[in-house]
């Protein structure tokens, strides 16, 4: 899959994005808002096996978010199964130089109807942490409406946080 838009390229991991991804996944600030499935320190052996992991996947739904010719970030859904089929979780990151460029945004926008057109889905949600307001923002700038607050459902480097529900409907 290949989605070019203004800022950025969503497109199918390569083998070869393995450096630049450990390059910049590489970070705590990054670490802090993912799931503990996400490697801390992120090294290239960590790059590697997401790599042909994704790649062989099927359906496909992890994708290289890639700006200035660089695999700089990641974006994917989890589908689900029995009573939530239509729905899918989205969640997506971004290295710390590319910040602040509506890269994530644009590449949320146009993977979210990827998504919805492809697995012919109703919803797509993402419940970030309380405190990461980058990611509440380009959430809400993609669409997604805030439906509630999951009180005390995470914890992470130690700490009991909120989780907030930001959902797009088809």
């Amino acid at each position: 899959m290949i989605i070019t838009l203004e800022h950025c390229v969503v497109r199918s991991y390569r083998l070869e994005d393995a450096e630049s991804l450990a390059l910049y996944a590489n970070n705590r600030k990054i670490w802090q808002n993912l799931r503990d499935g996400f490697p801390n320190p992120y090294k290239l052996d960590n790059a590697k096996i997401f790599i042909e992991r994704a790649i062989q996947a099927n359906p496909e739904t992890m994708y290289a978010i890639c700006a200035e010719g660089f695999a700089a970030g990641g974006i994917g859904y989890t589908l689900h199964s029995d009573i939530e089929r239509l729905s899918a979780e989205v969640g997506y990151w971004l290295g710390e130089p590319f910040w602040g460029k509506g890269i994530v945004t644009e590449a949320l926008k146009a993977v979210t109807k990827y998504a919805i057109a492809q697995h012919n889905l109703l919803r797509v949600y993402a419940v970030p942490f309380e405190s990461n307001k980058a990611s509440h923002r380009v959430l809400e700038k993609s669409g997604y409406q805030l439906e509630g607050r999951l009180r005390k459902s995470a914890i992470k480097d130690g700490k009991v946080m909120d989780q907030l529900m930001y959902a797009y409907i088809k």
